[in-house]
């Protein structure tokens, strides 16, 4: 099978996979009203590469089948920038909301099979065998992926990792003829309604863990004992005008149960190998997955400058602070647009033949975006105002008698009340319903929090050149110091000298009369 269209995706999501939304068993996420939206959404995401054919697809390697373009290995600056206009393609389609469309695991695990040789140290070489033919059965089946890499939170004063043997946490519990058996919890599964099959992978090392934890595989979603319960629905029905956003863009997000599951040997990744499991990470996976992750992020923010930049001409709102304030967006937009030119320009090989961009300008941008977007939507919501809540519904527009009256008091400069009105709806829906703190609240986690993020461009950051231009002052030779025989300090001017005895005398005796000058 080649690269499928929407009709295809809908039909393999109807199965028997546990997905729990608030009270409701789904049956069918093409179906159930807090799903279908985003399940058309996806959709529209697979017949959008047949439809931009020539930025989105590409020939498989092996078969010459067309396959999307995110499950290339690059192996040069090309590939990369051949990559980049697939990834755009896919990302504007959702103005880069959907921040789990199917290309982001497929850019993992290209990366992951691309440096199959880090994955096949200590021993794994049966787990890595394993990983580079899912990857072949994921391109050529294009498959839609999700993944569940964090480790549960129950008690942060324990930390963020199992130490030793937690029984809450994904382990290990036995093997069959035929697999393991594995039970335990993680999050989050974005999109899970909507993928066809789930990976657990690395998603940092955890020094103090037990090798019941070193785990990596994936399973098709209708595996026996796995269960989803997805957080509260943020979709709303109402249609494309009066929720643009909300009716189709919430992909999800889902707590993740695994009460004694099988898992097929051959789809075993990294079988209780903490060596593996804890070195995987550390080199390629930030510089592949990055690409992916920041177009999106540029996108969207392009998106949110054209968005407010709108909002600001509708209501002629020329005043100096909101016109710095769409600067302030078009700055972040064209920092990122800078961030990704110079990784895909500084790419270079990582290994095995692999490409990915320069990792530096790609983890200067990461550390800068969760405060980022947060902000963009405090400039949206303080541009529109009041403007954001007075934005008449289509059927009021559609009511005969409301229409003239509202054509007439709700008109904007430059555009009549309907489109007016969809303006600010579109921003309300970018920046101020419940998807919008949803969407702020994954930019804000999802590539790791502010403080550990620049915690790790102190601590990873290539610091040589910074500390070049500091030590060529530190290692300057100085000229000698002047100095006086008597007091071994600088001597003073003859003038400086009477100064400095007359003020002492003259405050000697204020001193004793205690009187003040």
């Amino acid at each position: 099978m080649a690269a499928r269209t929407g009709k295809q995706f809908l039909h393999g999501l109807v199965d028997r996979r546990e997905i729990w939304v608030g009270s409701d068993k789904i049956g069918s996420p093409v179906e159930h009203p807090a799903l279908r939206g985003a399940a058309q959404a996806l959709a529209e995401v697979f017949d959008l590469q047949h439809q931009q054919a020539a930025a989105c697809l590409m020939p498989d390697p092996k078969t010459g089948e067309p396959i999307n373009v995110s499950h290339m290995i690059p192996q040069s600056r090309e590939d990369l920038e051949r990559r980049h206009r697939g990834l755009e393609c896919i990302a504007e389609y959702s103005v880069g909301l959907m921040g789990r469309t199917p290309d982001y695991m497929n850019v993992t695990f290209a990366g992951f099979a691309g440096r199959a040789d880090e994955w096949a140290a200590n021993g794994n070489e049966e787990g890595a065998a394993n990983l580079v033919r899912y990857q072949k059965k994921l391109r050529r089946e294009d498959l839609s992926l999700t993944h569940t890499i964090i480790h549960s939170t129950i008690d942060l004063a324990k930390g963020k990792l199992p130490v030793g043997h937690d029984p809450v946490q994904l382990h290990k519990v036995g093997e069959t003829e035929h697999g393991i058996v594995v039970r335990g919890s993680r999050v989050l599964a974005t999109l899970a309604p909507f993928a066809d099959e789930l990976a657990v992978y690395p998603g940092g090392p955890m020094p103090d863990a037990a090798d019941v934890h070193a785990l990596s595989f994936s399973i098709p979603m209708t595996t026996p004992g796995l269960k989803f319960i997805c957080r509260d629905s943020v979709a709303v029905n109402s249609g494309k005008f009066d929720h643009p956003f909300s009716s189709r863009f919430d992909e999800q997000d889902a707590f993740v149960i695994f009460d004694n599951v099988e898992v097929p040997r051959e789809r075993v990744f990294i079988d209780c190998n903490l060596n593996v499991y804890n070195s995987v990470m550390k080199t390629t996976w930030w510089p592949n997955i990055m690409q992916q992750t920041m177009i999106r992020a540029q996108t969207k923010l392009e998106f949110a400058w054209g968005l407010a930049s709108s909002m600001a001409e509708a209501i002629n709102a020329v005043q100096p602070q909101v016109q710095q304030q769409l600067g302030e967006i078009a700055m972040f937009a064209e920092l990122a647009r800078a961030s990704i030119f110079a990784a895909e320009q500084g790419a270079h090989e990582y290994g095995n033949g692999m490409w990915a961009c320069e990792l530096r300008p790609l983890a200067g941008l990461r550390a800068a975006l969760p405060t980022w977007f947060p902000r963009v939507n405090e400039i949206i919501r303080q541009i529109g105002s009041h403007n954001l809540l007075t934005t008449p519904s289509r059927a009021a527009l559609a009511d005969p008698k409301l229409r003239p009256l509202i054509d007439l008091y709700l008109a904007g400069v430059g555009v009549d009340a309907e489109r007016r009105s969809r303006l600010f709806r579109l921003a309300w829906d970018f920046a101020g319903t419940a998807l919008a703190s949803r969407n702020e609240q994954y930019e804000r986690f999802y590539l790791g929090s502010v403080g550990r993020n620049l915690t790790s461009l102190q601590t990873f950051g290539d610091r040589t050149r910074a500390k070049r231009l500091v030590d060529r002052f530190l290692s300057e030779e100085l000229e000698p110091l002047a100095e006086d025989k008597d007091s071994k300090r600088p001597p003073m001017e003859a003038a400086q000298q009477d100064a400095f005895v007359v003020g002492r005398s003259e405050r000697k005796e204020s001193s004793h009369t205690g009187g003040n000058r």
